[in-house]
């Protein structure tokens, strides 16, 4: 973690993490080791927002099967960030670079 932009991975796009964006709710993969007042600095310094709190969970390793061969899917850190009423929206998708 050099930096904050290290930190905040990519955005977790789910039916339920799009559904959440109406309540300026957003959901990111984030680094393992950060902790919430990291992850609330880096997505204000990166996405120039002001960030009312910060929710995190660890998913963990799924078991996968292809035929007979088996492993795990990755397990990562989620953070589930709310934004304050007055704050712009994220615009994840890259939109508005009209």
């Amino acid at each position: 973690m050099s930096s904050l932009y290290d930190i905040v991975k990519k955005p977790i796009i789910t039916e339920a993490s799009m559904a959440a964006m109406d309540e300026k709710k957003y959901t990111f993969e984030v680094d393992s080791r950060a902790h919430k007042l990291l992850i609330k600095q880096a997505v204000e310094a990166v996405f120039d927002v002001k960030v009312a709190s910060v929710n995190t969970t660890t998913v963990k390793p799924k078991a996968k099967r292809v035929g007979r061969y088996t492993g795990f899917k990755p397990g990562y850190k989620k953070a589930i960030v709310t934004l304050t009423a007055d704050s712009k929206n994220i615009d994840i998708f890259g939109e508005d670079a009209e």
